[in-house]
């Protein structure tokens, strides 16, 4: 029983892309998936013969209270427990978090982990999408941040550290400046869902620094740095008015028993919890510089357990993902579904390196055709992005998220600097990208927004935009295939008629470093280059993120003291 329990714990065979990777064919001793996040040297497999021995008292009986569980955390991270709320999940946490604490408006870098942009699409709030720019290394310069936060007038901010799928990483202090410039705002969250592989200094954490402000909260994962991702637990840290707020509305048994077993196990495994995170980021070293050494691929630094690369000139990263899967039994993470990137990036794992040797080794096949033949080939569609995250943005720079009507209204009632505003993606993409299959489905109040016919005089605008990716422009699309009368558009009172922003064209000549697949266009050029914006008073530009120090290890959140 144990050991059969252990292997179903091991195999990932419930996951739809694991039970791919086992089919029958292909190469190497065993599939390989170097798309989910983890933590490959945690638990250990001892610990994981313990977890299926007591498999039957786990599930037979309820769990403590979460209050219960989320002492126990606390009293081994030394948190108090009133700053602190443990979910189900950070995604729990996101969706209260926007339920009770986003009242209008959102500002995320983008590309990012997709809930924080989803989830409040879902609900009807306006997402503020500032691009990181491909080309200064998805780097995230705060300055700019927060001017595009005061320009968009948004209420609450975000920022992921690292940032999920590029790696980006922001120093403690750069970000307690970036909180203190802004104070005024509803809320500040800072998920730091990846920090504890992070090792570019001792204490990136700013945990501290929330639980003394009135306005920003924390959000830290456990299944992630644990590998454990099935078991569903991730906590946020605050001041204790923001913290037993989020409380409050949360169930009395939220966290499963697994969750509570595996809390309490960990004051007995923190010296191999400390090991684990050690090993990961000397793989993670190792691994980018293993990669680095492929041509036309480039390697982004990052302080997360994933590198972000971007595929050769020519290659399409579901062409590439495809057949390392049917080829070689390896699971990659295309990120073209992403908003900002594009099918040229893939988001690849930090795994040990008998499994890089073997990544590095198919993707040479794949992208170079050392053993299979040609190289990887373009689409026959003459597209440049298979997963339509392009046309999204285009949809999403054309209409404003929102209809074509609310999009002057948003143009009418800006400042004047924000002409090229939609150009950056300020809300949610029209129903027909979800139809296309090329992105996420608009809630329903405002598919109520949206104009029910095009109208002719905004044809010309829009068409430049769209030919590299369909025949027609979106609206059109939409206009065919409705089938039903849509509702009536929503009117919005204006004194004076304002024209729709003409959309940023696209640069002229070669386009550094940022090179496009054939015939398509980068997400810089698709969303338009955010021209570098005057510096907001004691907030210092961040410099670029250097490749980490592997000689400093930041303190595990406390995990390493214990044990």
């Amino acid at each position: 029983m144990a050991g059969s329990v252990t292997s179903l714990f091991r195999s990932g065979a419930h996951s739809p892309s694991m039970a791919a990777l086992t089919r029958e064919g292909g190469e190497g001793t065993g599939p390989v998936d170097f798309c989910i996040p983890c933590n490959p040297y945690f638990p250990t497999p001892a610990m994981m013969e313990t977890m299926a021995a007591r498999l039957k008292d786990i599930i037979t009986f309820y769990p403590s209270s979460a209050d219960t569980i989320t002492a126990e955390l606390c009293q081994l991270l030394q948190l108090p427990p009133q700053a602190v709320a443990m979910g189900n999940g950070s995604t729990e946490l996101i969706t209260w978090i926007d339920h009770l604490l986003v009242r209008e408006s959102l500002a995320i870098p983008v590309p990012t982990f997709g809930r924080w942009t989803d989830q409040p699409m879902e609900t009807g709030k306006r997402v503020d999408m500032f691009p990181l720019q491909e080309s200064n290394g998805f780097a995230l310069d705060l300055a700019q941040y927060a001017e595009f936060i005061r320009k968009r007038g948004t209420k609450v901010a975000v920022i992921c550290n690292p940032n999920n799928p590029d790696g980006g990483f922001l120093h403690r202090q750069q970000l307690v400046q970036f909180m203190d410039a802004m104070a005024d705002l509803d809320l500040i969250v800072i998920d730091e869902s990846f920090l504890e592989f992070a090792d570019a200094e001792a204490e990136p954490s700013v945990v501290q620094e929330a639980m003394l402000r009135p306005n920003v909260i924390v959000l830290r994962s456990l299944g992630k740095n644990f590998g454990l991702h099935g078991i569903r637990f991730g906590y946020m840290v605050a001041n204790p008015s923001l913290a037993g707020k989020v409380r409050s509305m949360l169930p009395k048994w939220n966290l499963n028993a697994f969750a509570e077993y595996v809390v309490f196990m960990l004051k007995e495994h923190g010296a191999e919890y400390a090991q684990s995170l050690l090993q990961v980021r000397r793989d993670r070293l190792e691994m980018a510089s293993q990669l680095s050494l492929l041509p036309g691929l480039t390697v982004y630094p990052s302080q997360g357990n994933f590198l972000f690369v971007r595929l050769p000139v020519g290659a399409e990263g579901t062409v590439v993902r495809d057949r390392m899967l049917t080829e070689h039994r390896i699971l990659v993470r295309e990120c073209g579904n992403k908003i900002g990137s594009s099918s040229r990036f893939l988001r690849l794992v930090v795994r040990p390196e008998v499994d890089v040797r073997r990544l590095v080794s198919a993707m040479e096949q794949v992208l170079y055709g050392t053993r299979r033949g040609a190289a990887v080939p373009e689409l026959s569609t003459g597209t440049s992005y298979s997963s339509g995250t392009a046309a999204v943005d285009r949809l999403v720079s054309e209409t404003n998220g929102a209809g074509m009507q609310l999009a002057q209204a948003v143009a009418a009632m800006s400042a004047p600097g924000l002409a090229a505003a939609p150009a950056a993606g300020v809300g949610m993409p029209l129903p027909v990208a979800a139809q296309q299959g090329v992105g996420m489905p608009m809630p329903a109040a405002a598919m109520q927004m949206q104009q029910p016919q095009q109208q002719p005089q905004q044809q010309p605008q829009q068409q430049p935009m769209m030919a590299p990716v369909a025949q027609m422009s979106p609206l059109a699309q939409m206009a065919q295939m409705a089938q039903a009368p849509a509702p009536a558009p929503m009117q919005i009172q204006m004194q004076t008629p304002v024209p729709a922003p003409t959309p940023a064209p696209a640069p002229a000549g070669p386009t550094p470093p940022g090179v496009p697949a054939r015939g398509g266009l980068t997400a810089a050029q698709v969303r338009g280059m955010t021209a570098p914006a005057p510096p907001v008073p004691d907030l210092a530009p961040a410099p670029a993120t250097g490749w980490p120090n592997a000689q400093s290890w930041p303190n595990a959140a406390g995990m390493g003291q214990a044990g």
